[in-house]
């Protein structure tokens, strides 16, 4: 037997619009209310069963924006052929020794999985946004299809609906915690069969997690850090309850943000961005930029701020595929722990001995 998808937008503005196309292969009456795996960190799913003693994944607010949005996938049987919509649940895959089981991604080109690549032959690339290959998706006969969210549901839900093809939202993407967006990987392991697996591969990142922020939780010197820059002559500075800045926080490290608080990132002019970037010792993520001089041709104007004169800046696009995917948005999601490591590398060169960055490179 196949996965079973089966959504429940309880919202009431939207229920009285979805009752006549809600997606359910399977009605299910029953309530999932015995625990199976309650998330350390994570906040968006939870794993329980029902009175059948049928597992089910229950998805909450999978997306930016969502209120009150629940979803309940049955795991009834581990998922044998997976496509994949985001290169996050291809790397989580990869970890849990289930990247065999994937026969469609969207963005082959921007895959950085070593297991994916060698498979490269046997993958088919179904297409992204508004441009999904549905003719083939139908012909890869997935047991699901792993869907994100961005600020609404994914354009692909209503058509796989309409195919009868299942399919589940991850919402890792919106998690603020680095480990709440690692955790996610448990439900993955729900997803094919490999939850115990999953389980003790996450407790192992949180330990290392932990391990490696207390060891600079006592720093006396904390680099002040700005992230970002300008697109379009607007700047997008992350609040200061983002991931990005709870790992610059836990890497012993001072997020420079201004006023900025909430949970999503706010646009600011260069003047003020400037002002910003004249307090901080580090920057980093600076957009595509590899070297100087590129950063120097994209923000002329920052060319004489302390972390660019200082050349104390630093970018996560040291890995890349041969299109441009950055694997620090792959392998660094599932291994915040590395992350960190990194981070603390930057902001502590003395903490962590020869240790080489596995994300982040200095820009000459």
């Amino acid at each position: 037997m196949r996965y079973i998808n089966i959504l429940s937008v309880i919202t009431l503005a939207t229920l009285l619009g979805l009752i006549a196309g809600a997606c359910a292969r399977k009605t299910d009456n029953h309530t999932y209310d015995r625990e199976i795996y309650t998330p350390r960190y994570a906040t968006g799913f939870a794993i329980k069963s029902n009175a059948d003693s049928v597992t089910g994944i229950l998805i909450s607010n999978p997306w930016q924006g969502a209120d009150n949005v629940t979803m309940t996938y049955r795991a009834e049987q581990p998922a044998q052929r997976i496509v994949a919509m985001s290169s996050t649940f291809v790397a989580m895959l990869e970890s849990l020794g289930a990247a065999d089981r994937i026969v469609g991604v969207s963005g082959l080109d921007f895959i950085n999985s070593p297991a994916l690549n060698a498979r490269r032959g046997e993958i088919a690339d179904v297409g992204y946004d508004t441009n999904i290959d549905f003719e083939k998706i139908v012909m890869l006969n997935p047991d699901v299809v792993l869907l994100y969210g961005v600020s609404g549901p994914n354009p692909a839900e209503e058509k796989l609906r309409e195919l009868n093809i299942p399919y589940i939202y991850l919402g890792d993407y919106v998690e603020q915690s680095p480990l709440g967006k690692a955790e996610w990987v448990v439900a993955v392991g729900e997803i094919v069969g490999r939850r115990e697996q999953a389980v003790e591969l996450f407790n192992s990142i949180a330990d290392n997690y932990n391990a490696l922020r207390q060891s600079v939780a006592d720093s006396e010197s904390k680099p002040r850090v700005m992230v970002n820059a300008p697109y379009n002559d607007v700047w997008w500075v992350p609040s200061a309850d983002n991931y990005m800045a709870q790992l610059i926080a836990d890497a012993g490290g001072d997020y420079v943000c201004g006023d900025i608080s909430g949970s999503a990132s706010q646009s600011i002019d260069l003047e003020e961005a400037y002002m910003l970037m004249s307090e901080a010792d580090i920057w980093l993520n600076p957009g595509q930029a590899v070297t100087l001089r590129q950063l120097a041709a994209m923000t002329p104007r920052f060319t004489d701020t302390r972390p660019f004169t200082a050349g104390n800046v630093y970018n996560n696009n040291l890995k890349l595929s041969p299109g441009g995917g950055n694997d620090f948005y792959e392998s660094g999601a599932i291994h915040p722990d590395l992350v960190l490591k990194d981070l603390i590398k930057l902001f502590h060169p003395e903490a962590l001995g020869d240790y080489d960055p596995t994300f982040y490179r200095r820009l000459q």
